[in-house]
């Protein structure tokens, strides 16, 4: 019997994929299910059995902070089922705890037997992904052991150790091996369930990957919702008044509803709550500068909850207005992991901002680089970005003024590192270890010219430079205004001026009267047309003719699919509706056009786009998804999923707030 599709919990850097009998399987592929803590699968197989089968499902699983679900052993209509199985699970600190309930449905006591198997894998995220790599790991070794409430699970490898912890009230009967799998357990209760009685089973499994903190006190399914339910709320429930290093701030009486202009459009209301409640589920923990605990954006689930540089600056700039405690986390967690010496392996240059941050296994051998990764064109200047934009939403200049060693060291990276002093642009080089694109659309062949080949480094990215030319201008405002340096500010603006100047003439197509994607090794034009162009309206490297007639051009049909704007024009050689950069449509990449549309006073424009993204939202629960492949409106009624497509994603679930301040720019 298959488990079916079912919830997705998710609480401070841990998530469970589950079934929608509460099941976990141990799948692969493009959505693996199990529960998962820094990077490993720490539960791979979750399966309840009563009297030796497998209940079917009356009500399949669901909820937000805690998965319920009602189960039933057959039966017929002549013979109902003695009881029925209710089961409840919740993500606490570190742990899954669940409750099984066996609801009695007859006038007399009935006997049960209860059975569970589970197992531990301790994959490594890197190695359940469907791409074929191998990751050789022989010395490592797998082990399992009952216990007196339970049994735990081991993963050695080297002075790598992690373990899982699974405990029961009451304890089962009896604990034995499963003949199919080395380490897999089978717990096994006999359960008295009283005449129109219950029988209860508590459940936790705690997840202990090496080197994290250790869990909470162990709860109850209930107990752990309403933790986290009373967390998001804290979150959701007000606007943060003034950032602090810390991760949230005081809060101002005006709930987010009161933002709405007068006109929002339908589905805005319902999108910015949904956003904010997985927001707050998504934020991960991080550590600033001088070793302060704080909680920033996690790019998203299954394959991205942690630290990303750029989803978690752009994230945090959608929010800015409305939530700036993130921005303030974002930047002392980043500024803290700032490259300060050179590593090829992991791309690390002193200044650059990190790309991403891993704490798995395959991360500490070093047999992937993303420990500490670096290999991001644009986060060290979107880090630049955000710490103006923060300062000036808020007024309040005290962690600009912590951060200014971290600021010039990143303005230092673009110039030397980064390419601005030797070739004027911002480039990377393909790291063929790691990222072969270093800019948001960072999968292979992804920046292509329009017959569909992959351009060739070191490339230098439309969008960067637009992200380059707003950090010089806004670093120069800073040392200005707060760092009391007028001549720097003076350098920055001149070089800020050159590089617009210069980006005009290099980059400007005139036969289709658009920007380059990029400009190859060789400084050629890579001419396909993307969606890139509309990020240079919200930096204001277009001037505004320019600006302009880039907004117009992102509404045309090839462009705009009803629901967003695509990643590539359709009917260039190298679009394709499902392809992850060369023919989908994203949210994100949506939300900062639609902030440059803004800027450029596109109003009509604004609304068209706003229009889109949240009809597409109202036919996925109100929640965006990472990204939705590029076919339009004539070709299905609802929008297509992407099928690899992360749910919930930070920077999609801020979106609908970029919208928010998009709208209120353009109506006022």
């Amino acid at each position: 019997m298959s488990a079916g599709t079912g919830p997705t919990l998710v609480r401070a850097g841990m998530f469970a994929v589950l079934g929608a009998d509460g099941r976990i399987t141990g799948r692969r592929g493009a959505s693996p299910d199990g529960l998962f803590r820094r990077d490993a699968r720490h539960l791979s197989r979750w399966t309840l059995s009563v009297d030796g089968e497998i209940p079917g499902v009356l009500v399949p699983a669901a909820g937000e902070h805690v998965a319920t679900c009602v189960l039933t052993p057959s039966g017929t209509r002549d013979e109902p089922p003695a009881y029925t199985v209710f089961r409840e699970q919740a993500l606490g600190d570190g742990f899954l705890t669940e409750r099984v309930r066996l609801v009695g449905n007859r006038d007399e006591p009935v006997s049960a037997v209860l059975g569970l198997t589970v197992d531990a894998d301790f994959a490594d995220q890197f190695e359940l992904r469907s791409d074929g790599r191998h990751y050789d790991k022989d010395e490592a070794r797998h082990s399992s052991a009952p216990t007196p409430d339970g049994a735990v699970f081991a993963y050695e490898r080297g002075d790598w150790i992690s373990r899982t912890t699974v405990s029961a009230c009451p304890a089962p009967d009896e604990v034995s091996a499963v003949g199919d799998a080395p380490t897999a357990r089978h717990l096994r209760w006999r359960v008295e369930v009283p005449a129109q009685g219950a029988a209860e089973l508590l459940l936790t499994v705690a997840a202990g990957p090496h080197g994290a903190p250790a869990v909470g006190p162990l709860v109850a399914p209930d107990v752990a919702a309403a933790e986290q339910a009373l967390d998001e709320a804290s979150f959701t429930g007000e606007v943060s008044s003034r950032p602090s290093a810390g991760p949230s701030s005081g809060p101002l009486p005006l709930p987010l509803t009161r933002s709405l202009p007068a006109d929002a459009p339908d589905g805005l209301a319902d999108a910015c709550a949904r956003g904010l409640r997985d927001l707050a589920s998504l934020r991960v923990p991080a550590l600033g500068p001088d070793g302060e605990e704080l909680r920033v954006p996690g790019a998203g689930v299954p394959w991205f909850l942690t630290l990303f540089g750029r989803d978690a600056l752009l994230t945090s700039h959608f929010a800015l207005p409305y939530r700036p405690g993130l921005a303030a986390a974002t930047l002392g967690a980043l500024a803290a992991t700032q490259g300060t010496g050179y590593d090829a392996f992991r791309g690390e240059q002193p200044g650059r901002i990190v790309h991403e941050i891993r704490h798995g296994e395959l991360a500490a051998f070093r047999q992937v680089p993303y420990g500490r990764y670096y290999g991001s064109v644009d986060a060290t200047p979107l880090f630049l970005v955000l710490l103006e934009g923060l300062t000036r939403t808020t007024g309040d200049t005290a962690l600009a003024v912590r951060l200014e060693a971290h600021a010039r060291a990143a303005v230092a990276w673009m110039f030397r590192d980064g390419g601005l002093a030797d070739s004027g642009y911002l480039v990377y080089t393909p790291d063929p270890g790691g990222l072969v694109n270093q800019n948001w659309k960072d999968s292979e062949g992804a920046i292509c010219f329009l017959d569909g080949t992959q351009a060739e480094g070191p490339i230098a990215v439309a969008e960067a430079q637009g992200y380059a030319y707003d950090a010089l201008v806004r670093t120069a405002h800073l040392a200005r205004t707060v760092w009391g340096d007028p001549a720097w500010a003076g350098e920055l603006e001149s070089a800020a001026a050159d590089l617009r100047e210069r980006f005009l003439r290099d980059f400007w197509m005139t036969g289709p009267g658009f920007p380059a994607l990029a400009l190859d090794g060789k400084g050629r034009q890579v001419d396909s047309l993307a969606s890139d162009a509309g990020h240079l309206l919200w930096s204001g490297i277009l001037d505004e003719e320019h600006a302009r007639r880039v907004g117009r051009r992102l509404l045309e049909p090839d462009f705009f699919s009803g629901w967003a704007i695509r990643t590539l024009a359709a009917g260039q050689p190298g679009y394709h509706p499902l392809s992850y950069h060369r023919g989908t449509s994203w949210p994100h990449d949506n939300a900062v056009i639609v902030l440059g549309l803004a800027r450029a006073g596109l109003a009509d424009e604004v609304r068209t786009v706003a229009r889109g993204l949240l009809d597409a939202a109202r036919h996925h629960g109100d929640r965006l998804p990472e990204v939705m492949a590029g076919y339009g409106r004539t070709d299905h009624p609802r929008p297509v999923p992407y099928p690899h497509s992360c749910s919930p994603q930070a920077w999609a679930a801020a979106t609908p707030l970029a919208i928010l301040t998009a709208l209120r720019e353009t109506a006022a």
